[in-house]
């Protein structure tokens, strides 16, 4: 379940590393306080309580296509080189990582549901330590030789297409 939510994690993980510059803990920070809000709305979600009205969760994609416009136009204004670039903060991973957590809401909270409040226990830890393996993974892609000399190349390109993209599908979601 986590790893067929989280497939397109691993790119955007492969991304943000390739352009975190040697400094991967705020991608890896980001990327676990975006999950545990993922996880937070899906335990709130099961428990009945209900995070966000149906129409507002849509809305979520004006994170990723937000940050994904802001790099487009620093990349077209130069201010986005790659050799001097700092890397993606640790509060931008973490917003694309939520706004792109909609589908995971949507399955782990009837399954929270159905399984009851230790299982929803359970699942979280095993979800926590597989985000640590989804991190490693696309750590280990943004560094191989080939993939890293695209990162480096074009990841200040495809980063911003590729943000405004998922700020598109979720935003079209509720069509």
């Amino acid at each position: 379940m986590f790893a067929v939510t989280n497939v397109d994690d691993i790119v955007l993980l492969a991304l943000f590393f390739g352009q975190a510059k040697g400094r991967p803990l705020g991608v890896v920070v980001g990327q676990y306080l975006g999950f545990a809000g993922i996880l937070v709305a899906s335990v709130v979600a099961a428990l009945g309580a209900g995070l966000l009205p149906d129409g507002a969760i849509p809305l979520l994609g004006l994170v990723p296509l937000t940050l994904g416009l802001k790099a487009a136009w620093q990349l077209r204004k130069g201010q986005d080189e790659p050799s001097v670039h700092t890397g993606p903060g640790v509060l931008a991973v973490a917003g694309v990582t939520l706004a792109n957590g909609g589908d995971n809401i949507g399955v782990y909270a009837p399954v929270f549901a159905a399984g009851g409040g230790g299982d929803m226990v359970v699942y979280s830890v095993v979800f926590l330590a597989l985000v640590g393996v989804w991190c490693l993974l696309g750590w280990f892609a943004a560094t191989r030789p080939g993939i890293s000399g695209a990162l480096s190349r074009w990841g200040h390109v495809v980063l911003p297409v590729v943000l405004i993209g998922i700020g598109v599908l979720i935003l079209t979601s509720a069509l």
